[in-house]
């Protein structure tokens, strides 16, 4: 995974907008999406875009509109997203459209960095939601609203506790090296190692993924002259 980490402080992040208009259209994305639809107004809120498998696709910020509902996701995944809502997209009154916009939820990777959450390079990951913590999966998804794509594994890692080998961390090390010769430390062959990271200072600060076997709960744990945080 690290050749799709990008250090820089003011790296824009590119986003893109999928809009989904007509009768049907709450009704369509309420089986799609992991947030309750019927709690988000025109301020919005985020929700998931899940593979069948549970596997998260791409972060949402939804927003409602006069005639249906927007989503704004990263532009790398705009055309997976829109691929996968369209497979199920059958004999709906609902069209879908999507285009690149200007700005988006998080600015730069700086910002992501900071606000401990991932971008299209974290979901490349291919990984579950509670793989991102569970203050990820409260902003996210709704255990009480009706079935949605993606559902069962989902429901089911949280009724046995949200038990996951990976997690989503945030790291800071004298270098990029230095901090995924920790990260990569304990546990088998997988998406150990930083995903986006920022300089600050003499220190790098990055998002990236570790093994549950590194990890002392979601305390902040030091290896030297790295430190390694589980976001909860």
């Amino acid at each position: 995974m690290g050749e799709t980490v990008s250090i820089g402080l003011s790296r824009e992040l590119l986003w893109s907008r999928i809009t989904a208009h007509g009768a049907e259209s709450e009704s369509f994305l309420q089986g799609q999406l992991t947030q309750d639809l019927a709690l988000i107004d025109e301020a919005g809120g985020w929700s998931l875009l899940l593979r069948p498998d549970s596997v998260v696709l791409s972060t949402c910020f939804v927003r409602r509109e006069a005639e249906g509902l927007s989503m704004d996701v990263p532009r790398e995944i705009k055309e997976v997203a829109l691929a996968r809502l369209r497979r199920f997209h059958l004999r709906i009154d609902c069209s879908l459209e999507a285009c690149d916009i200007e700005g988006g939820p998080f600015v730069t990777t700086d910002e992501l960095v900071d606000a401990r959450w991932p971008g299209a390079n974290e979901l490349a990951a291919e990984l579950t939601p509670q793989s991102y913590g569970a203050s990820f999966v409260e902003r996210t998804v709704s255990f009480t609203k009706g079935c949605y794509t993606g559902q069962e594994l989902v429901a089911r890692l949280d009724a046995r506790g949200s038990s996951v080998p990976w997690r989503f961390v945030r790291a800071s090390g004298p270098s990029l090296e230095v901090i995924n010769g920790v990260l990569g430390s304990k546990g088998p062959p997988g998406p150990q190692g930083v995903t986006s990271a920022v300089q600050r200072g003499a220190r790098i600060v990055g998002l990236g993924f570790a093994h549950r076997s590194l990890l002392v709960g979601d305390a902040l744990v030091s290896f030297g002259d790295v430190e390694v945080e589980a976001i909860g």
